[in-house]
């Protein structure tokens, strides 16, 4: 189901980044053409170099560095008309705020408000976040505007409290992935 298809993988700064890496690698194996995106903070959790690796594509960091000179191209603009997917994942409250309010200050946020395809959102925050009624509010806001969500799961976090808030299980977003292109 994701043979051939451009999805575009982004990375928000938390610590369920480094499980992103084995989305990443299944989704290249399986097929897919994956262009990874990451927050400045997601680059403290797993290094560029890393998805670099595995994607065999080049990653974005950097809001300006995106300006193609050879050829007149806003990167994050042509990523997010031509791809078929888009998935965040681990989705901070911190981005998923700023898709809320329309905010486009960095190349994940500017991609995804300019994505043309379904914008599968994977949360993963710790519970007290998660359960926040703003964070609640902008979750049910970007869904009446069609974004998509999967999770967070339930368990023992990295903060050592257990709760919702774990990025869901990397099959269960794979399998989400498969139905969401299924449609199209």
């Amino acid at each position: 189901m994701v043979k051939g298809k451009k999805i575009i993988v982004g990375v928000c700064g938390g610590i369920a980044a480094y499980k992103v890496c084995g989305l990443v690698h299944k989704l290249v194996y399986q097929g897919a053409e994956v262009s990874v995106i990451m927050t400045k903070n997601a680059c403290e959790f797993v290094t560029p170099l890393t998805f670099q690796t595995l994607s065999g594509r080049p990653v974005y960091t950097e809001m300006f560095k995106l300006i193609k000179k050879e050829e007149w191209s806003v990167e994050h603009v042509e990523l997010g008309k031509k791809c078929d997917l888009m998935v965040i994942a681990p989705a901070t409250a911190n981005v998923i705020g700023k898709l809320a309010g329309g905010l486009a200050d960095d190349p994940l946020t500017t991609t995804a408000l300019c994505a043309k395809a379904p914008v599968l959102i994977c949360p993963a925050m710790n519970t007290a976040m998660w359960n926040n009624a703003i964070v609640k509010d902008n979750v049910n806001k970007l869904k009446k505007f069609g974004f998509k969500f999967i999770g967070p799961d339930a368990g023992k976090l990295a903060c050592g409290e257990t709760g919702s808030g774990r990025l869901s299980d990397i099959e269960k977003i794979l399998m989400e992935i498969k139905k969401i292109q299924g449609r199209e």
